[in-house]
């Protein structure tokens, strides 16, 4: 029995979220700069797409670039946009032929023209695509989408637009950039690290986590297949006791 056999399609998480760690550390060992493990990182994101799709998983959101990356080399940062721009670039047609739609959340302020224009380009062609939606989150951290959130909040407060009566769980989700995507049922990270790095904290509440030691240029369709098999063995509580469950 192979692993994509193993799954139970009528038990698929609606919405799976990864962070896509380890590509430096993989360069390294395989004698290279960190650059190259970004540019063999892209197959793995073109695969574990096309796992997601097939499966007949709603979303897959994907931690591309956090608003702390800003702070890495000045060279690194300029390959990685050029990375990004290049591969949206090479892959959107086929992305689109599939019935993805990519959505994009973050700061998009700090983005040069050239990755935005990319960027539009790319949802623009998307958009009408009912397949996988495909969550890029680009210049993202859950620290900047909260305050900006509380910004709109107290900005629509003083307008008279809404009372601090009305503030809830629901109401401050859709001031986040996130507004209309449902919370990740299972987070994935790759390389061994376990920490979730500032990414979704809002919206990870109560979702499955999963850690794997392999790194992400080496993260296909067969090791997405087994977080998914690891998190139907879960039993998902939201706070009740299994006896409320059964």
């Amino acid at each position: 029995m192979t692993h994509i056999d193993q799954i139970d399609k009528k038990r698929l998480p609606r919405h799976v979220a990864i962070i896509m760690d380890g590509n430096g550390r993989w360069a390294k060992q395989h004698g290279h700069d960190r650059v190259f493990g970004h540019q063999n990182g892209v197959d793995s994101v073109d695969k574990v797409t096309e796992a997601a799709a097939e499966l007949g998983i709603e979303y897959l959101t994907l931690y591309a670039f956090s608003t702390e990356n800003w702070n890495r080399p000045k060279a690194e940062v300029d390959a990685l946009m050029e990375i990004l721009s290049s591969a949206l670039k090479h892959n959107i047609e086929k992305i689109s032929k599939n019935n993805v739609r990519l959505i994009v959340i973050g700061d998009w302020s700090r983005l040069s023209e050239k990755t935005c224009a990319n960027l539009h380009d790319a949802m623009k062609l998307t958009e009408n695509n009912t397949g996988l939606k495909l969550v890029l989150a680009i210049s993202y951290s859950s620290r900047w989408e909260i305050i900006e959130a509380v910004k709109h909040i107290a900005a629509d407060t003083k307008e008279g637009k809404i009372s601090t009566d009305d503030i809830n769980d629901d109401l401050f989700a859709n001031y986040l950039s996130t507004k209309g995507i449902p919370d990740p049922d299972l987070l994935i990270r790759t390389s061994g690290e376990y920490r979730i790095s500032n990414f979704l904290m809002w919206q990870l509440s109560y979702s499955e986590l999963y850690f794997t030691d392999i790194c992400w240029p080496d993260f296909k369709k067969e090791q997405f297949y087994d977080a998914i098999i690891d998190y139907q063995k879960r039993e998902r509580r939201f706070g009740k006791t299994s006896e409320q469950l059964s």
